[in-house]
């Protein structure tokens, strides 16, 4: 066999081991549906350099309570019961407070201006109500989830409602609610109170913006014990 034959059976035979390596990769760093954190090969949580878990996309913290690693990972922002569950006592089993949720739905023109995200006067009062709220139970999670309406794109929509929700936290934790204790996210438009046809029109109109004004909004949920 002369040279030019046996290079081409070489690289042909490299190119198929890499191909396979590749795709055995792949398969080894699936994730699965269950799990809500990145796993690689050897079924371990991926931590960045900074020794944070690596989430998933359907990361929430009712998930992570039920994620093998969830502890592990998020052991701050999961019900102490989860992590940590009660000795039982001889001759008698202990109760356990189940922690209950209080969602309170702010309308974002009630705490920005419109496509902002700065905090208005009216809305810091509103959350001074919320700060109050959390001091009153012991406190598990804040969940603040900012949605907006679909005018604008998705990038755009996506930024503003993250930003919202991340200045409702700085403001939270300014009054006294420890910041390992929230957790933002902004959904854009992804997932509007109001319903497909009940707001027609493509262009922003005074008339639609008003009509789409519930889709607008800040969903505060206090999850803890009383």
């Amino acid at each position: 066999m002369n040279r030019t034959a046996r290079n081409s059976m070489l690289a042909a035979l490299l190119a198929a081991t890499f191909g396979f390596g590749a795709s055995s990769a792949q398969a080894q760093t699936s994730i699965p549906l269950n799990r809500v954190y990145v796993i690689d090969q050897r079924g371990e949580v991926v931590m960045s350099g900074t020794g944070l878990c690596w989430r998933t996309g359907f990361w929430t913290p009712a998930a992570a309570a039920n994620d093998p690693a969830g502890c592990k990972c998020d052991k701050d922002l999961l019900p102490k019961e989860v992590c940590e569950p009660p000795a039982p006592r001889a001759g008698a089993a202990a109760p356990t407070a189940k922690p209950t949720g209080d969602k309170i739905t702010v309308a974002a023109d009630a705490l920005f201006d419109f496509d902002k995200a700065v905090l208005r006067p009216e809305g810091k009062k509103k959350l001074d109500e919320v700060a109050a709220k959390a001091k009153q139970i012991k406190l598990e999670v804040i969940l603040a989830v900012g949605h907006t309406d679909r005018f604008g794109s998705l990038a755009h929509n996506m930024k503003l409602s993250e930003r919202r929700a991340a200045a409702v936290k700085t403001y939270l934790v300014s009054k006294g609610v420890d910041a390992n204790r929230i957790y933002t996210e902004g959904k854009g438009p992804k997932n509007p109170v109001t319903k497909p046809d009940q707001c027609p029109g493509k262009k922003a109109t005074k008339q639609v913006i008003e009509c789409l004004q519930p889709d607008r909004r800040v969903d505060i949920e206090l999850i803890g014990t009383k």
